[in-house]
């Protein structure tokens, strides 16, 4: 599993701060390589959510696919630190993150290195250990490779199939030994999710 650090927006300073440069070119530079519509919504490296400007939604063809509401980043972490103080149960919490995770990164990663601090115990120990326990029934979508003994011999050809083509931090866990929980199996994944998040977030 892998995340890539790469300006957007025009190179603001700020990866994840507002895109600036929208309010003086018509269409950022990022949008000539990304698909438009829902498609750049179900993108969750460059989905902005209600924070994609007037200019924006026109340029990227998703005017009427998003609530009229602009909200900027700031106003959507502090909406969504409500909303999971609003959680009673850890792992309700790390099921959040993870889910905005998947749906805007920019956002989760602004999130995580506003509120490290706060949120550090629900990205990663101790509730990613419950969460990795509890893998196969909070599964949402794939996230990194699964190499077993059925790629032997092809472990190329599985690399390979990762889409992303700059990385920069691998994460691998053969899943036996897994916080003291024991051998998790593919259930593990949690970990190097986890851990990238970690990496990520701070540098």
């Amino acid at each position: 599993m892998a995340y890539v650090n790469g300006s957007v927006g025009g190179g603001v300073k700020d990866l994840y701060g507002e895109d600036s440069a929208t309010e003086d070119k018509l269409i950022t530079p990022w949008s000539f390589s990304v698909a438009s519509g829902c498609t750049l919504l179900r993108d969750p490296r460059y989905n902005k959510g209600l924070a994609f400007t007037e200019k924006e939604r026109d340029a990227h063809y998703v005017r009427g696919l998003l609530p009229p509401a602009v909200y900027t980043q700031d106003l959507q972490e502090k909406r969504l630190m409500h909303n999971l103080h609003q959680y009673d149960v850890p792992l309700h919490r790390y099921i959040a993150l993870m889910d905005l995770q998947e749906r805007n990164e920019r956002l989760f990663y602004k999130l995580l290195i506003d509120n490290v601090e706060e949120l550090l115990p629900f990205v990663y120990t101790p509730i990613v250990g419950e969460a990795c326990q509890k893998y196969g029934s909070i599964y949402r979508r794939p996230q990194g490779l699964y190499i077993s003994l059925k790629e032997k011999g092809k472990i190329l050809e599985v690399l390979k199939n990762w889409p992303e083509k700059t990385i920069q931090v691998i994460v691998v866990t053969d899943g036996e030994r897994i916080l003291g929980l024991g051998d998790l199996g593919a259930q593990g994944m949690g970990i190097p999710v986890g851990k990238l998040s970690l990496y990520t977030a701070l540098g």
